[in-house]
């Protein structure tokens, strides 16, 4: 019963098109990565892909004409669901999806991209197919994703590991558009600081955070994303905190969190053991190692 409940309660705050079932077939279709690949491990909790993704859209929304397109060209001030729905889809479908659903994909994304064209706040020309735009998309979502699997996964993988994920997950940002993404720690760090003169506080950023705070879902699945959007802000970089203006969290606030994310992550782990993910290990005739 609880099992179908968090189903539920997770299907109704992430609204997404695809199912599970969608990932069967072809048989033998390994899609752009492949079970031995990094990016299965790292993208298949839910947990540590939800708490990434908030991180690294509060990031993203700093950089003005990343934010204006959004905000131009999104509806996510009345659907923020639907907005991370798709993004939650389009991970699925690129990491895990047999080759032709996740070119298609892509596709889709860059005709998309090349619609969404304006000026920002401070009458700045943006394009969202614009290669120094997808590249800062593509590093913090990366960045975010992968420490979080560190925080909330797997603390222990080693650095060979994290720079092949970078390698691998460069690939999706690179059929996209972006140009000279960093594929190791080092470079990411290097490049991310790169842009950091760019960033800046605005009112829009406040919506941004604002909407996080009171993410819309149903008096059931109220705690479980409070703890989910707090252990995202958790997991920016602390040089942000100074930017949106709020303190970085102590070390026992970090403890306090670990210990409830763990807690919870159990459940809702066992819950969504048999989804995407899964059945993607079974188009290749295998068992998923946490199925076994």
């Amino acid at each position: 019963m609880w099992d179908e409940i968090i189903r539920q309660t997770i299907r109704g705050t992430i609204k997404s098109s695809s199912t599970a079932e969608d990932f069967l077939t072809p048989n033998g279709d390994q899609g752009l990565f492949g079970p031995s690949s990094v990016i299965w491990q790292v993208h298949a909790d839910f947990i540590v892909m939800m708490i990434g993704g908030i991180s690294s859209l509060i990031m993203q929304a700093l950089q003005p004409q990343t934010m204006a397109g959004v905000w131009d060209h999104s509806s996510f001030r009345e659907d923020l669901q639907g907005r991370l729905g798709r993004t939650a889809q389009f991970i699925a479908c690129t990491t895990y999806g047999p080759k032709d659903m996740a070119l298609s994909a892509i596709e889709r994304v860059k005709h998309i991209h090349r619609t969404v064209t304006g000026v920002d706040q401070h009458n700045t020309p943006y394009r969202a197919d614009d290669p120094h735009l997808l590249k800062w998309v593509h590093m913090t979502e990366s960045l975010c994703f992968l420490n979080s699997h560190l925080r909330y996964r797997d603390p222990n993988m080693t650095i060979v590991q994290q720079n092949q994920y970078y390698r691998e997950i460069a690939l999706i940002g690179e059929m996209l558009g972006a140009k000279e993404l960093p594929k190791d720690i080092d470079s990411i760090q290097r490049n991310i600081n790169e842009y950091r003169h760019e960033l800046r506080m605005s009112k829009r950023v406040e919506t941004v955070i604002d909407l996080l705070h009171h993410f819309p879902t149903k008096p059931m699945g109220k705690p479980l994303l409070s703890i989910i959007v707090k252990a995202g802000f958790y997991n920016l970089p602390n040089w942000v905190f100074p930017i949106i203006g709020i303190s970085a969290p102590t070390q026992l606030n970090r403890k306090i969190l670990d210990t409830s994310i763990q807690i919870i992550a159990k459940p809702v782990r066992y819950a969504l053991r048999n989804g995407i993910a899964a059945h993607s290990y079974r188009r290749l005739g295998l068992e998923a190692p946490w199925m076994n």
